[in-house]
């Protein structure tokens, strides 16, 4: 059974910061890309950031600057690290992962739970 858990979540003063962290677990043969999406209430879930196999990255336009997605291969995990949040940055976030497990099951679209972030001013 694969598992994506997210933690780090919680409530931040703006200006502050957080790490989010998201462990991939099961029987995991391959992560491929990893991302962290977002879902503000009343709002569509949107890309806050990916990061491919090789470690491309790539962010949205509102977190340039401010956030930092990264992954250890070894331990099957991606962070997020948020700095300089504002109240703008509060939402649910969601881990996402494309993978291929052991059985040779392949999920171009895996998500956690999700772990809340709130940001106030």
């Amino acid at each position: 059974q694969v598992q994506l858990v997210e933690s780090g979540g919680g409530l931040v003063q703006a200006g502050g910061s957080l790490r989010l962290s998201c462990v991939a677990s099961g029987s995991i043969f391959n992560l491929h890309g990893l991302a962290w999406y977002r879902e503000a209430p009343g709002q569509q879930r949107e890309l806050v950031a990916s990061i491919s196999s090789g470690g491309s990255t790539n962010y949205a336009d509102s977190v340039k600057g401010r956030f930092t997605i990264s992954r250890d291969n070894a331990k099957n995990t991606v962070y997020l690290q948020m700095n300089s949040l504002t109240p703008e940055d509060s939402a649910v976030y969601y881990c996402n992962a494309e993978l291929t497990t052991y059985s040779g099951s392949y999920y171009p679209d895996f998500w956690g739970q999700g772990t809340q972030v709130t940001v106030s001013s």
